[in-house]
């Protein structure tokens, strides 16, 4: 029988706080009221799901349009998977508990060639068909589309073709809504499931796998007249002031607002497939990201902020815009954090808008670590420039610096790989300092895996090779003090390199994958069993002797006399040798098209043969890819065309729009890092309650829910001193998850005094109804705090025991409990010494409130419950008396087994003195 989502979310549950769906800025419209009910479905983890900019705009923009409702849905935690699936109860969307099969279209994010396998366990535990094959031969009548997005989805959806009804290419912003209303028609005028679909299809931006088939050559064309040969890859403007919304209560991976200010990125670097897939560049007018940042920290409570681009520096008015906001924000302790950007652009303009008192870490991703192979990839950055960057970082009080490199690159020789830790060596020995410790940095090597759409599409690097390389470097960096590198997993980047590029062929690798148990959890827990479901799904659909082409590295532009041939006989080829010339001249002028291949034959000019994705019209001409490979062996760069002349790559133009560049602005006079103000003026003692789903909330997310609370109130808080000033706000004692209390007190410390009554309003407005605020007083600064005169508390607590036919004697077994002076309970301490504690010293009153008898399918045996009110120990320094003990100490007198069915604290008693 399916339980209801309230009996499943309980404490038992891991972070059960993750499925509530009553976070700040979620939105619940009533079902009845919207004609297209749509889930968002986040493939992953509700703390990576959560905080994902794209997942949060278009659920705004999704909400906001009449007549639609949007819902969420993430992967569950295995810990509910399993429930789910023992009790038969359907995976649900989050805000209003439904079913995922209740609305009419469902969206998954597909950010990474490896996610499909968590697509499939979300539409498993959903009890939706698997395929749109089996979803359109199925009995069900209502059984919602399913649709895919993100970049994979758009870079080559042809190995997912089979489980999704349906791909939206590109950004969201617009073809959603568009989608909604095709969708709202279609159900005014009862279309069936293919009419709906087809309808779809002639939307800019929308793919139906089902109205292609694949020839024979791996190529993609329509079956039928009515829908087009290519499909266009839509593109946006950012609209910033869509991703002010969802405030988790949890601690997410990106725990922070999150401001786009730049979409798209023309820098070129051949191997970055997002570079190429969001082509044209759009910067944001700095005033609305002004606008949007100052709105959305006071709107939300965050601490921090992040301003996002694939190349934030490459923002020319970045240093305008983050010094104007660190100005403004300068007396509330907010931080700025970029994510990975340009060390040639980082100077002390960008280092001010970054340091404080909450200096994040920064990550700068030099690639490669030779001049020559930086060229090759078109980087645009030279020794110095990467020098000048870390050295201003280190001058402005960085100690420790993340670097990104990649191993595996087109024409990389063992010189090029030895580069990357001379040149890690080349920046410590420059950046040296009296009386200051010697820069650190964290380094992570990355396999390249090759991308389509991409100057190096067709290119690999076999494993062996992989793994002689990174012997190599981690050889070369025993020697390296101040460093620590890690190295990703050559299995992992085989497989993303072998479905990133693969046909449709590999719907059903995936599939049986999946059914081996390879998804989200396998990588991480267990490498060795996700690699096994992979490679043995592998074999058993006959496509090992594709696998052993990646594995290999037999997918290579390099065949015959190739380059990589006549490297792995001399390793600085590159730099000396004619035949890079000769064949650069091969792909200038290709031959033919050859006829299709058959299995195992090497194709003669690979760049030459049809393609997974050629179907895909991103913008970008194949021919031009094929002429920057060129480029790139003969290491020459091609000017970022934001800044310096067109590329001719073939974006710019009706369909994709062109280049937007904001150019600097004045930079704003730097007012200085934030000083903690530490003068307390006043304390305000709060008495609160915690019902509801609010029980289900841990003590450190209750923190964080008053810290934002407090910022959105703009309360003047007092805060600590020392290196991570923190606000002045004391809860007197942590609540248990999963118990309920109208008793609890936090104390808040301000820097100037405000009237009771207003700070009351104040706070109450910002926090959840489930925590209402009951009663405020002013203490006096040198009373004890709360924390330190807590000594007692009182409970409710709801019992049941299996009377087994007798008559349950509550009030004798109580009396018991009573009557005993000594009840021992051994606990281990948390520096691992045992300890026995007399948890009868500790207990001052109890009493039954309510016995109660409920029987079950037998008159012989029932279960009898009884609500019990107890006053016991509640101090800081250990001396408790919990719920759970109480039980144990009934058990101790009685013989019998309790359970714990509810704890509810009623209040907490403050030796006042």
């Amino acid at each position: 029988m399916a339980f209801t989502v309230e009996e499943l979310l309980t404490k038992q549950i891991m972070g059960p706080a993750r499925y509530l769906g009553n976070e700040l800025g979620a939105v619940h419209k009533p079902w009845d009221t919207a004609q297209v009910r749509w889930v968002l479905t986040y493939p992953e983890i509700y703390e990576v799901g959560a905080s994902n900019l794209g997942h949060i705009i278009l659920y705004n923009i999704l909400n906001a349009q009449p007549r639609q409702l949007c819902d969420r849905a993430y992967l569950p935690a295995p810990d509910l998977a399993s429930k789910l699936r023992e009790t038969k109860t359907p995976l649900f969307a989050v805000e209003n508990r439904r079913s995922l099969q209740d609305f009419d279209i469902l969206g998954f994010s597909l950010s990474y060639e490896l996610g499909a396998t968590n697509i499939l366990e979300m539409l498993s535990l959903a009890d939706i068909p698997l395929t749109w094959q089996e979803r359109a031969a199925s009995d069900i009548t209502e059984i919602p589309l399913i649709f895919a997005g993100g970049q994979t989805a758009t870079s080559n959806p042809e190995p997912y073709a089979d489980f999704f009804d349906f791909i939206a290419l590109g950004d969201g912003e617009e073809l959603l809504p568009e989608i909604g209303l095709v969708l709202e028609e279609g159900k005014t005028a009862g279309l069936s499931r293919e009419g709906l679909l087809l309808d779809l299809a002639q939307i800019p931006g929308v793919y139906v796998p089902q109205f292609y088939v694949m020839a024979e050559d791996g190529s993609v064309h329509p079956n039928r007249p009515d829908v087009p040969k290519r499909i266009l890859r839509r593109v946006a403007t950012p609209m910033p002031a869509y991703s002010i919304g969802l405030v988790p209560y949890v601690e997410t991976v990106h725990d922070r607002l999150t401001i786009e200010i730049r979409r798209g990125c023309t820098r070129g670097c051949r191997f970055c497939q997002p570079g190429m897939l969001t082509r044209p560049a759009r910067d944001v007018e700095p005033e609305k990201v002004v606008e949007a940042i100052e709105q959305g920290m006071r709107a939300t409570g965050y601490h921090e902020f992040s301003l996002l681009s694939l190349s934030c520096s490459d923002y020319l008015a970045l240093p305008a815009v983050g010094m104007e906001i660190k100005n403004r924000l300068k007396d509330e302790n907010i931080s700025l954090s970029l994510p990975s950007q340009r060390v040639d652009r980082f100077d002390e303009n960008i280092a001010n808008i970054l340091g404080g008192t909450r200096q994040g870490g920064l990550t700068f991703a030099p690639e490669a670590g030779t001049q020559r192979m930086r060229d090759i990839v078109n980087k645009g950055l030279t020794n110095e420039e990467l020098l000048r960057g870390v050295k201003t970082a280190f001058e402005q009080g960085w100690n420790k610096i993340k670097l990104y490199f990649m191993i595996g690159l087109p024409g990389e020789t063992d010189v090029d790989v030895v580069g990357i830790a001379e040149t890690v060596r080349w920046l410590q020995q420059q950046c040296q300092a009296q009386r200051r410790r010697p820069l650190n940095f964290n380094i992570t090597i990355s396999n390249f895996t090759p991308k389509p759409h991409t100057p190096f599409q067709w290119h690999s690097v076999s494993t062996a090779e992989f793994k002689r390389k990174q012997a190599l470097l981690r050889q070369e960096f025993r020697w390296i003090k101040g460093v620590k590198v890690n190295f990703t997993d050559v299995r992992i980047s085989a497989m993303e390199d072998f479905v990133g590029r693969g046909d449709r062929r590999l719907s059903a690798v995936l599939r049986r994958a999946w059914e081996l148990g390879a998804g989200m959890d396998s990588w991480f827990d267990n490498l060795d069993r996700a690699f096994g479901a992979w490679e043995q799904a592998i074999a058993e659909s006959e496509l090992t002797w594709k696998y052993r082409q990646v594995e290999n590295g037999e997918w290579n532009v390099f065949v015959g006399e190739s380059l990589a041939d006549n490297v792995s006989e001399h390793p600085i080829i590159l730099q000396q040798n004619p035949p890079v010339q000769e064949l650069a001249s091969k792909i200038s002028n290709p031959p033919p098209p050859t006829p299709p291949y058959q299995r195992g034959e090497k194709i003669p000019n690979p760049y030459n043969a049809p393609l997974p994705w050629d179907h895909l019209d991103t913008g970008i001409d194949k021919n031009w890819l094929v002429a920057d490979l060129q480029r790139a062996l003969e290491a020459a760069i091609v000017p970022d065309c934001s800044f310096d002349g067109c590329s001719h790559c073939g974006v710019c133009g009706v369909d994709f729009g062109h280049n937007v560049v904001i150019q600097p602005l004045p930079i704003p006079e730097f007012a200085g890092h934030f000083k903690p103000n530490s003068e307390k003026a006043q304390r305000m003692r709060v008495w609160y309650g915690k019902l509801g789903d609010m029980a289900l909330l841990s003590h450190l997310d209750l923190v964080r829910l008053y810290d934002r609370a407090v910022r959105r109130a703009s309360l003047p808080i007092a805060y600590t001193g020392g290196y991570h000033p923190m606000p002045r706000i004391m809860i007197a004692n942590a609540l248990s998850l999963g118990v309920t209390s109208e008793g609890e007190i936090v104390e808040f410390e301000l820097t100037q005094p405000m009237d009771v009554e207003e700070f009351k309003q104040q706070l109450a407005a910002q926090l959840p109804s489930d925590i209402p605020v009951y009663g405020v007083e002013e203490v006096d600064l040198k009373a004890a705090s709360a924390t330190q005169a807590l000594e007692r508390a009182e409970y409710l607590l709801t019992l049941a025991v299996v009377d087994g036919g007798f008559a349950p004697l509550w009030q004798d077994w109580v009396e018991a409990v009573k009557n005993r002076e000594e009840i021992l309970w051994s606990h281990t301490t948390k520096s691992g010494r045992k300890q026995e504690v007399n948890l009868r010293d500790r207990l001052f009153e109890l009493e039954v409130m309510e016995p109660q008898k409920h029987r079950e399918s037998t008159e012989e045996e029932g279960v009898s419950t009884a609500v019990l009110r107890y006053v016991g120990s509640c101090r800081n320094d250990g001396t408790l008396l919990r719920p759970e003990h109480l039980v144990y100490m009934l058990e101790q007198v009685t013989g019998l087994e309790f359970q714990l069915l509810h704890a509810h604290r009623l209040r907490m008693m403050l030796n006042v003195y």
